[in-house]
């Protein structure tokens, strides 16, 4: 059999005295922030950190990466919608596909109609977004500089 240790007080939850502390979580989240847990203390701005020229160096290969990969997709979809358009066409001339004009017409008035109302309310959300990514280009300029002219040249090779 198995012995069972019963301590005074403890199934009293009347009998224990336990002192919290308060923590004030903005003051905490201003003293610990998230980067300095990740990366160390002596992290910061990008700014901060490297040469003007390092940061030009950075931006611009990350952006040759994202113009190339943007330019590869481009074409890939392009050449897909564009295919399927053409078979399509070919269907519908050959007589295989007959096409409702009017409904079609009537979808994407209604499609158009639902766009609206879903843009409406996306607005807050997406002027957020914009601030923010104003603010970050703000304060890497350098680097985002960098990267317009690196996607550019991704985008022309």
């Amino acid at each position: 059999m198995a012995e069972v240790d019963h301590r005074e007080g403890q199934d009293d939850p009347e009998s224990e005295d336990e002192v919290y502390e308060v923590v004030d979580l903005t003051e905490y989240a201003r003293r610990h922030q998230w980067w300095s847990r990740v990366f160390g203390n002596n992290s910061g701005p990008i700014a901060e950190k490297y040469s003007v020229a390092t940061q030009i160096m950075m931006g611009g290969v990350t952006g040759w990466c994202a113009g190339y990969l943007f330019q590869r997709v481009g074409k890939i979809a392009a050449t897909a919608v564009g295919g399927g358009f053409l078979l399509l066409q070919i269907a519908n001339h050959s007589g295989y596909v007959q096409v409702d004009w009017k409904k079609v017409e009537k979808d994407v008035n209604k499609a158009k109609k639902h766009l609206k109302k879903k843009a409406n309310k996306a607005a807050p959300e997406i002027n957020s977004f914009i601030e923010e990514a104003t603010d970050f280009i703000k304060r890497n300029i350098v680097v985002s500089s960098g990267f317009v002219g690196g996607f550019f040249l991704g985008l022309a090779s």
